[in-house]
């Protein structure tokens, strides 16, 4: 690191090269341990144990507060560990907005999901794992990468199907029948699909009772819901970055009478999160849900703007150079800035966490190793002049704990790529579960560990198909990039020995899918890009809108004609009865 990087990520900070980050407000402790300093203990149900010395042998599992003279400390009591499926089990991997039905509005929806999950089951699957359903900004061209979100606390409305709203009547309908036709097309405008669809829910909400299931929703959600929903409607009015607002709304509290006047819009966003609560319960009640966290959000959206001031100003996150890209990354995502983020008692990271696993039987979490320490560019830097910044790991997977506990799911850690062995073997302790494609671990079965993931592939790594075919170099040369001819030759030889030479993709995707299922990891997930034999991956790093449709794709084929292909039938076959050999210890 050189002295101008950081001096930089120092100032950033809010520090100077001498001065010592503040003393942590935070402890992690264990039910019957003696306290440091002993003081007023309230449990985090209000119970209070007056002045304690030593914790009680029967503490529960939660966030206490301990009154220490002046200063309150946060006093997190969890798990040792996160839950573990109970059983060796399989599940398709989907991208959500490119699994559509006949009934979609041009994009994939929760009721999509629902039946996917319905049919899953009932081919043996005991899990779906999908991408972020993250929010994105109402307002301006929509957001179409799900690792880019305004908010990981709530959805986005694009995932709704208008339909199933109760009080849906005959506009929605006539919207419906201008929608569907979207689906003729594979690429996804997601502009026009929210225009329809803000129509047809607008038109229901002029019309819905105002009934007590919303209302106890908005108050269990409380201030985070109506922060969101009155950012939504200040972006409506000036635009979708806050950054250029009214001096006066660029904090949630200076935009509280802004959101009191526009009380019925700011009940309408609300409203909002509620059906899509609803409807992901319908989904989840079919079959257990993977979710997805994305490691971070747009600076321009409403959880930076909700928390502007834990970050650090003029740095963004990203990776350093190395062997799957020489230049480095730069994802434009703001980093807190982890003493302001202990100062706030992890709020900001608790109520993500929580948000992402209601109604969720697992989490993926994108990036595992920023819960340790991230890489943080300065602007107007490459991202190789950037420098690692530790992360307090123990506090932030005593959280993640904690929560997967209370929701009772497992946690995924997505560690690909360079990650530390000490990493490793830390979240392993957590039994957080890590994830191995057999693109980069190859087709040893027996060297997959228990407590892992397994997949082919992921949505940022070409298709089995892709690779096959030699496609995915036809999608680097369209984008406008070098094709990686070295890379994908190397990814054909993992492949190539397990099918006779000019085997058919089809082929190698049963063969590869047989090895996952052959593998002790505990859980094995198949996308439906490879089911479907695509050549042309999801998202294809370092390009932009312009040289490549990046999460606008949707699958060629529908939902009815995925249930009917015989071949996706032997595939779920194959996953089955492998999956079934055995059950976890």
């Amino acid at each position: 690191m050189s002295p101008e990087v950081r001096a930089a990520v120092l100032s950033a900070m809010g520090a100077d090269g001498d001065e010592r980050p503040p003393a942590s407000p935070v402890r992690i402790v264990t039910a019957g341990g003696r306290l440091e300093s002993p003081g007023e203990l309230v449990l985090e149900d209000g119970t209070d144990l007056g002045f304690v010395a030593r914790l009680p042998r029967d503490l529960p599992y939660g966030y206490h507060r301990l009154q220490v003279g002046d200063e309150e400390l946060l006093l997190i009591a969890a798990p040792e560990r996160c839950p573990l499926p109970d059983e060796r089990a399989w599940g398709w991997s989907a991208q959500l907005y490119a699994t559509r039905s006949p009934a979609s509005w041009g994009i994939g929806d929760l009721q999509d999901l629902r039946e996917l999950a319905s049919w899953s089951r009932r081919q043996g699957a005991r899990f779906c794992m999908i991408s972020p359903l993250h929010a994105v900004t109402p307002a301006g061209p929509q957001q179409p990468s799900p690792y880019f979100p305004s908010s990981r606390r709530f959805r986005n409305p694009l995932y709704l199907r208008p339909e199933l709203v109760p009080g849906a009547g005959e506009r929605v309908r006539e919207l419906a029948t201008r929608a569907r036709p979207l689906n003729d097309d594979r690429l996804i405008d997601r502009d026009l699909v929210w225009r329809l669809k803000a129509e047809a829910l607008a038109s229901v909400w002029e019309q819905a009772p105002r009934d007590g299931a919303l209302v106890a929703y908005r108050a269990e959600q409380g201030e985070a819901l109506e922060q969101w929903s009155t950012f939504c409607v200040a972006a409506e009015r000036f635009g979708p970055d806050w950054r250029v607002w009214p001096a006066e709304l660029r904090t949630p509290h200076g935009a509280q009478s802004f959101g009191a006047a526009q009380r019925d819009r700011v009940a309408f966003y609300a409203w909002l999160q509620w059906l899509l609560d609803r409807q992901l319960a319908d989904a989840a009640a079919e079959l257990p849900i993977v979710g997805d966290m994305a490691i971070g959000f747009d600076p321009s959206g409403a959880d930076t703007w909700s928390w502007r001031t834990l970050f650090a100003p003029g740095m963004t996150i990203g990776a350093p150079p190395n062997s799957f890209n020489a230049a480095g990354q730069d994802w434009s995502l703001p980093p807190f800035v982890p003493p302001r983020l202990r100062a706030a008692r992890y709020a900001p990271f608790i109520d993500t966490v929580r948000a992402c696993l209601r109604h969720a039987g697992g989490l993926r979490i994108d990036h595992v190793m920023g819960l340790f320490r991230l890489w943080w560019v300065p602007a107007g830097a490459t991202p190789a002049d950037g420098a690692y910044v530790a992360y307090p790991a123990d506090e932030l997977l005593a959280i993640v704990a904690l929560e997967a506990y209370r929701a009772g799911a497992w946690i995924i850690g997505e560690d690909l790529g360079t990650v530390d062995r000490e990493v490793r073997a830390r979240l392993a302790e957590r039994d957080i579960l890590s994830y191995r494609l057999l693109l980069f671990s190859g087709t040893d079965a027996s060297a997959y560990p228990e407590h892992a993931l397994a997949a082919v592939t992921t949505h940022d790594l070409p298709t089995v198909a892709g690779v096959w075919s030699g496609a995915d170099l036809d999608q680097q040369r369209r984008a406008g990039l070098v094709p990686d001819v070295a890379g994908l030759a190397e990814l054909r030889a993992r492949l190539a020995p397990l099918v006779a030479p000019g085997a058919e993709v089809g082929d190698v995707v049963l063969a590869a899918h047989r090895t996952l299922a052959a593998t002790p990891s505990v859980l094995a997930a198949a996308t439906l890009e490879d089911a479907v034999l695509v050549e042309q991956r999801p998202n294809l790093p370092g390009t932009t809108a312009e040289q490549s449709p990046n999460w606008s794709m949707a699958l060629p084929r529908t939902l009815d004609e995925i249930r009917a292909d015989p071949f996706i039938a032997r595939l779920a076959e194959a996953l089955t009865a492998d999956r079934r050999a055995g059950r976890t210890g």
